[in-house]
C-alpha cells in the first residue's frame, strides 16, 4: 500500500514537494485554502480589460537551478523567457547595458562593469577590491552586511549605486538590515560563479497562467488529489500528527503530514502548548519580514520599447514592460515572494474603454523593502512614483493614463537580517511525521523561489530518508 502523504499548501513549497513525492510511489493529496494554485505567486483578475494581472512581478535567475527543474518537470519552462541583457538607467535618462561576453566567470560581466555610466572609475576599483574580499571570504560570521562594506573601502555612493541597488531587489531588503551570508551568496551564485547566473528569467504569462492549466494537468497525471478551496482549521497532536481538522468541520488523516505554509500561519495551525514547548516552533515568531510594493499603470500608447529596466537612484528598482493592454494573456513577463493577504490599492480608471491589444501598454513598477511607504495612501505612492517615471520616460507625459493600481504585501518576505539562520528551522520537525516546507526554512537561500522549490525537495529527501530509501533531489548549482 502506498505512503499517504498529505501536503498542506498549495504554493511552490507545496507543489515542489507534491511534484518530488508523486512520482516517487507515494499517495499524494494537496491541501489548498484558496481556489488556485501558486501561493503567493498570484493573479487578479483587472475588472476594466479582462486582463489577469499579477499582483507583484515575480523573477527567477540562470543560478536557480531547482526552480528551473521544477518548471521542466511539470511542463511550464516554455512560459519562461530568459533575458541575457539587463538594462540599468539612471534619472538622467542614460542607459547601461550589462550583457556576458564569452569569457569565463568572474570576468564575463567586465566589459559591461567597466562602461557602466552611473558609476565612476574610483566607485569600479572599490567595489572590484570589494568583490575580491567578499569571493575571498570563507567564514561562517553572518555580521551586517553595510558595516562589512565599510570596512573594506565601499562609499555611501557605491552602496546605493551598486551593492544596495542589487540587494534590495535580490533579497527585498536594505544593506543596512542584511547579514554577510546571503548578501555575498547574491553576488557569488548572480555573478562571480557562472556566466549564466546573472540572466533573469520572466514568465510570458501571468502567474495565474504559469501555475495552472499544464501544471495542473501533471499533478493529475501523477495521481495527485487536489482539493481547492480547502483551508485548514489546526492539527490534532497526540505525540505526533494524528489528523489534519479543516475550517469545515472534516478530519483528513496520512501517514505524513507536509506543512508548506508561511510560518505565521504553521503557528496557527499547532497547539499552542506544542509551540511554547518545541524551540523549534517558538523560534518562528523571532523572523521579521519585508514588505513590498507593486505600482500597475496602463496607458493609452507605448511608452517603454525595453523589456525592463533597472532604476538607479530611484523610488523603484525595476520597471517591467508587461506588454499590451487588454492582453487577457498578460505581457511579456513575471517578485520575489508575496504575501497571503495583500492590500489592493483601489482601481482609479477613465470613463471604460475597450483598447485594442496595440493601442496601450501595461507598465509594473516594483519597490522593494518599502517601507517608506509606510502611513502613505495608495494615492500618494502612484504620485510619487508616475512622477519618478514622468522624469525616465518624457514620452509618458504625452500618454494618457487609463488607469492605476497600487498593491502592498506588507510580509512579502523572511528578512534576511544578521544571523537570521538561528531562526530557520530544518525541514523535519521535533513531531516525528510532521515536515515542512517554505522558504523561511533551512534552504541555504534568501526568501526567493528557488528557495521555496529547494524547501519542497528538501522535505522529499527528508522523507524518503526517514523510510530507508535515501535518494538526492535537489539538484545541484549551476557548474
Amino acid at each position: 500500500m502506498a505512503t499517504k502523504v498529505l501536503v498542506i499548501g498549495g504554493g511552490l513549497a507545496g507543489l515542489a514537494t507534491a511534484a518530488a513525492l508523486a512520482p516517487r510511489g507515494f499517495e499524494v493529496t494537496l491541501l489548498e485554502s484558496r481556489n488556485r494554485l501558486g501561493g503567493r505567486a498570484s493573479s487578479f483578475q483587472d475588472v476594466a480589460s479582462g486582463q489577469l494581472v499579477d499582483t507583484c512581478q515575480h523573477v527567477s535567475m540562470g543560478c536557480c537551478t531547482n526552480f528551473a527543474h521544477f518548471c521542466r518537470t511539470l511542463g511550464i519552462a516554455h512560459l519562461l523567457q530568459t533575458q541575457d541583457c539587463l538594462y540599468f538607467m539612471t534619472v538622467d535618462r542614460h542607459l547601461s547595458r550589462f550583457r556576458a561576453d564569452r569569457w569565463p566567470a568572474p570576468l564575463h560581466l567586465a566589459r559591461s562593469f567597466l562602461s557602466a555610466h552611473f558609476l565612476s572609475a574610483d566607485d569600479k576599483w572599490r567595489i572590484a577590491y570589494g568583490l575580491a574580499c567578499l569571493r575571498a571570504n570563507h567564514g561562517r560570521n553572518d555580521p551586517p552586511f553595510r558595516d562589512w562594506l565599510k570596512q573594506h573601502r565601499q562609499t555611501p555612493r557605491t552602496i546605493e549605486r551598486f551593492w544596495g541597488l542589487v540587494l534590495t531587489s535580490a533579497l527585498n531588503e536594505t544593506p543596512e538590515r542584511i547579514g554577510l551570508r546571503y548578501a555575498r551568496k547574491v553576488f557569488l551564485d548572480g555573478f562571480l560563479r557562472h556566466r549564466r547566473g546573472f540572466e533573469i528569467e520572466l514568465p510570458t504569462v501571468p502567474l495565474g497562467r504559469l501555475y495552472g492549466e499544464e501544471l495542473q494537468a501533471w499533478l493529475g497525471k501523477h495521481g495527485v488529489q487536489v482539493r481547492l478551496p480547502m483551508p485548514a482549521r489546526r492539527f490534532l497532536i497526540d505525540g505526533k500528527v494524528c489528523g489534519l481538522e479543516l475550517r469545515n468541520g472534516e478530519i483528513l488523516t496520512a501517514d505524513w503530514y507536509l506543512a508548506a505554509v508561511p510560518f505565521d500561519r504553521l503557528l496557527e495551525l499547532l497547539p499552542e502548548r506544542t509551540v511554547a514547548e518545541q524551540p523549534y516552533f517558538a523560534n518562528l515568531r523571532r523572523l521579521e519580514t519585508s514588505p513590498i510594493t507593486s505600482v500597475h499603470l496602463w496607458y493609452d500608447r507605448p511608452v517603454l520599447h525595453l523589456p525592463h529596466v533597472v532604476l538607479v537612484g530611484c523610488v523603484g528598482q525595476w520597471l517591467f514592460n508587461r506588454g499590451p493592454v487588454g492582453c487577457v494573456d498578460g505581457g511579456p513577463v513575471g517578485c520575489v515572494g508575496g504575501e497571503e493577504n495583500p492590500t489592493l490599492g483601489a482601481q482609479k480608471a477613465s470613463p471604460p474603454t475597450h483598447p485594442t491589444r496595440s493601442s496601450g501598454q501595461y507598465l509594473q513598477v516594483v519597490v522593494s523593502a518599502a517601507r517608506q511607504f509606510r502611513g502613505l495612501g495608495h494615492d500618494e505612492v502612484e504620485r510619487q512614483v508616475r512622477m519618478e517615471l514622468e522624469r525616465l520616460l518624457p514620452q509618458i507625459r504625452a500618454a494618457r493614463l487609463i488607469r492605476a493600481r497600487v498593491i502592498t504585501e506588507h510580509a512579502a518576505t523572511f528578512s534576511a537580517v544578521p544571523g537570521v539562520d538561528r531562526w530557520r528551522p530544518a525541514q523535519a520537525s521535533p513531531i516525528d511525521n510532521l515536515l515542512v516546507a517554505g522558504d523561511w526554512t533551512a534552504t541555504g537561500w534568501p526568501a526567493t523561489m528557488e528557495g521555496a522549490v529547494r524547501s519542497g525537495y528538501l522535505v522529499a529527501e527528508c522523507l524518503l530518508q526517514k523510510l530507508g530509501r535515501p535518494e538526492e533531489v535537489v539538484q545541484p548549482d549551476l557548474g
